[in-house]
């Protein structure tokens, strides 16, 4: 997670419905804590997911890796970092951190996605307007 340009990080507190009867973030939530880094990472280029796909662009994910180092717990606020590993193409990757307030590696991610022409239903070239964004 090198270029700070194309990074974001938000902060979430963990809710009791993400926890299993341990008080442990469930491990399936850290998929949704990824979404929300990555939905936040393009707000922040000024791009939804809802433009996108008003646009008829999909972004289905691919391919999902998680390395769980600590567990996060009910009420803990977190933070995610999400960065984008290379410019995309018909594919967009990220990977991900969480930590906790101490700044403990919680958990590392990656994810790829893939842009989907709907109206095709075929893989299509990443939107232009996105990447004029990430380059400048």
């Amino acid at each position: 997670m090198s270029n700070p340009l194309n990074s974001h990080e938000i902060q979430l507190r963990v809710r009791y419905a993400e926890t299993d009867q341990m008080g442990m973030v469930y491990y399936g939530n850290y998929a949704q804590y990824f979404e929300v880094g990555r939905v936040e990472w393009l707000r922040e280029f000024g791009v939804s997911y809802k433009s996108m796909e008003d646009e008829g662009i999909l972004l289905p994910v691919v391919s999902l890796n998680v390395r769980y180092k600590k567990s996060a717990r009910y009420d803990d606020l977190i933070k995610v970092k999400t960065q984008l590993v290379k410019m995309p193409s018909a594919t967009i990757e990220f990977d991900y951190e969480i930590t906790n307030e101490s700044g403990e590696i919680l958990t590392l991610g990656n994810t790829v996605l893939v842009f989907i022409d709907v109206n095709r239903n075929r893989p299509t070239r990443c939107p232009k307007y996105l990447l004029d964004k990430l380059q400048n």
